[in-house]
């Protein structure tokens, strides 16, 4: 096994392995894969039935730990699959995408905020200021329908820079599959009273990154509709749950970096 998952020091005794799920970014995975390597994490990199290069140009990459779909099964589907493995040598998955807009270095900050506050979901937190103003609506309307649903109150819950407690996060019993995953798992993760503390990152976009977007106006109106609509039943006719999301907030500090956890 090529990478060191035990990470000692100011992670404590906690193991690590990255989870980059792709779908068609063979411009771009490839460096993403060998600057997170760097880090000294196993990498997992699922493609979920890419039908570009990207499969040539993952092989190109030393180290590097890859799973295939045979067609294209979701973002969802892609994260379950990486974490089932990444499970199997480590206590926590940090996830990113693979387009590119997440910085890896980041990651030291949200492993640090995983230690400290120890078995919790941490979300990346992206500075707004820079981000298109489509992403800025999608956003804002995601932490609505997250928090109606039981999930905690957040400012980036479509962050897919993560990490999730292994193997909890796989037994919190989501249905979602595709983008929705991962809202969905917020919120069950806070009817099952597993945490979540968001963590501030940087995010590359502009000219210099442009988007590449899997996204399809009417096709995920609907599978967002059936995903909310599903939670929001569930809560309403489980009066356990009602309590969700209403749990007092705290904070914790370390080494410059602010959390917060809900």
């Amino acid at each position: 096994m090529t990478g060191e998952a035990r990470s000692a020091g100011k992670w404590g005794d906690y193991r690590f392995a990255v989870v980059i799920p792709t779908y068609n970014h063979g411009g771009r995975v490839a460096a993403v894969a060998r600057e997170t390597l760097a880090l000294g994490w196993p990498v997992f990199v699922v493609d979920d039935g890419s039908t570009d290069d990207t499969a040539k140009r993952l092989q190109s990459v030393a180290g590097l730990h890859v799973i295939r779909h045979a067609v294209n099964r979701g973002k969802g589907a892609a994260l379950i699959s990486g974490m089932g493995r990444a499970s199997e040598i480590a206590d926590y998955a940090i996830t990113m995408d693979a387009d590119g807009q997440h910085d890896p270095a980041d990651a030291l900050r949200l492993a640090e905020a995983a230690a400290i506050n120890q078995r919790v979901i941490v979300v990346g937190r992206r500075e707004m200021a820079d981000a298109p103003w489509t992403s800025r609506k999608g956003r804002a309307f995601s932490n609505f329908w997250v928090r109606i649903s039981g999930g905690p109150k957040l400012a980036d819950s479509q962050s897919g820079f993560r990490i999730y407690p292994l193997p909890e996060t796989l037994d919190l019993g989501v249905v979602s599959r595709r983008f929705q995953f991962e809202v969905e798992v917020l919120a069950r993760a806070a009817w099952q009273g597993i945490g979540v503390v968001e963590v501030p990152i940087s995010a590359r976009y502009g000219a210099d990154l442009p988007r590449i977007s899997h996204f399809h106006p009417f096709v995920d109106f609907l599978r967002n509709f059936g995903a909310f609509s599903r939670l929001i039943t569930r809560r309403v006719f489980t009066p356990a749950l009602w309590r969700t999301g209403s749990r007092r907030e705290t904070s914790s500090r370390g080494q410059g970096a602010s959390y917060r956890i809900l």
